[in-house]
């Protein structure tokens, strides 16, 4: 990350060199299954606008990241909004890095919680390499669990209608089926949110990761296989070292959508709900509903019914989980996954336990 940026051939230079393909051309995206409609809201692409974004985030908008990007009304600001352009190669890794160093150690230092943000930041693109490694080292977690005792865990108790209606936003929960139209609009929603829809396919609904990753993959406009993979496994339990990420979405709503302004933007039916049945509008009293002009329930209503009780549906998740991390077979194939993909950091803190392996230098992430 330290070293000089590469100098940018003219563009001129690409005149005269031909295509690497001549016969038969590259499939079109009809043949490669891509034919949905561009995002209407999407981010516009290009190194010019990947630069701009770049400037405003280490000149002023780094100082709202930490504790800006978990809200979904603030993250649109707080976070960089630089990942489409370093999936797609507008921007390179390096030289957001450096842009970031050279303004932490410039003259007129940042303030401090200026500096915070911007050191929060640089953390993450250590991290946004680590994710990207563990897919190169074992590319099979795109398609398998990365912990094998976790075979069969959900696979043939996949549900179509929950997986449906996961898609179609109609899920019950507004914080949930609001990320979705938003995520259908524009291919962004912030982290947070991400794990929250992935955590709510996991526990609740009790879908697999593949199917609901492979429908996220179409969706993200800044698609990272490795950071992708990775994620749908740790936020749906089947590392096997990672924490358990329960999400809950009514809670979710409350901290970080109070007033409702998220869920009201996204989803039109909810513009209609008075505060009081914000997070739960299913109980809304039916008389209440007729005054609102709302359906609540049923297949054609304006807001559906969950598809499952929340608190029972995560507990029973819970406990099936659990109880197969509790076997010693699962507990003792642990140790051979933090050799192959754990962080120097999860080492560190394991200073005076059972020792492991040491991790290999290619993962290491400083």
């Amino acid at each position: 990350m330290s070293l000089p940026q590469s100098t940018l051939p003219n563009a001129s230079a690409y005149d005269t060199v031909p295509l690497p393909w001549v016969e038969p051309p590259p499939p079109d995206a009809l043949t490669l299954g891509l034919q949905q409609p561009d995002k209407s809201r999407r981010q516009a692409g290009g190194r010019a606008i990947g630069l701009q974004l770049l400037h405003s985030f280490i000149a002023d908008r780094s100082r709202q990241y930490r504790g800006g990007i978990s809200s979904p009304l603030r993250a649109v600001d707080a976070c960089s909004r630089l990942s489409p352009y370093l999936t797609w190669g507008c921007l390179s890794v390096r030289e957001v890095w450096q842009a970031v160093q050279y303004r932490c150690a410039s003259e007129a230092p940042p303030a401090p919680k200026h500096l915070a943000g911007l050191n929060a930041f640089g953390s993450r693109l250590h991290w946004h390499c680590h994710f990207i490694q563990k897919l190169e080292s074992e590319p099979g977690i795109e398609f398998h669990n990365m912990h094998c005792g976790y075979d069969g865990l959900r696979e043939s108790e996949h549900k179509p209608e929950h997986f449906a209606a996961l898609v179609s936003g109609r899920t019950g929960w507004p914080l949930v089926d609001a990320c979705v139209a938003m995520l259908r609009e524009t291919g962004w929603i912030n982290f947070r949110m991400r794990a929250m829809l992935v955590s709510v396919a996991a526990y609740p609904l009790w879908l697999h990761w593949r199917p609901v990753g492979e429908w996220l993959a179409t969706e993200f406009l800044d698609y990272e296989p490795g950071i992708h993979w990775s994620q749908m496994q740790m936020q749906s339990g089947t590392t096997g070292i990672n924490t358990a990420r329960i999400y809950n979405p009514i809670k979710q709503a409350r901290d970080q959508d109070p007033e409702g302004r998220f869920v009201r933007e996204w989803l039109p039916a909810m513009r209609k709900v008075p505060d009081t049945w914000l997070f739960e509008p299913w109980r809304m009293p039916a008389e209440m509903q007729l005054r609102c002009g709302l359906r609540v329930g049923g297949p054609d209503a304006d807001i559906p019914t969950p598809l499952v009780d929340l608190e029972r549906a995560t507990r029973l998740a819970k406990v099936r989980l659990f109880a197969l991390r509790a076997q010693p077979e699962v507990k003792a194939a642990k140790a051979a996954i933090v050799r192959q993909h754990g962080s120097r950091t999860f080492v560190r803190k394991r200073a005076g336990k059972a020792p492991l392996v040491a991790v290999p230098a290619q993962l290491e992430l400083l």
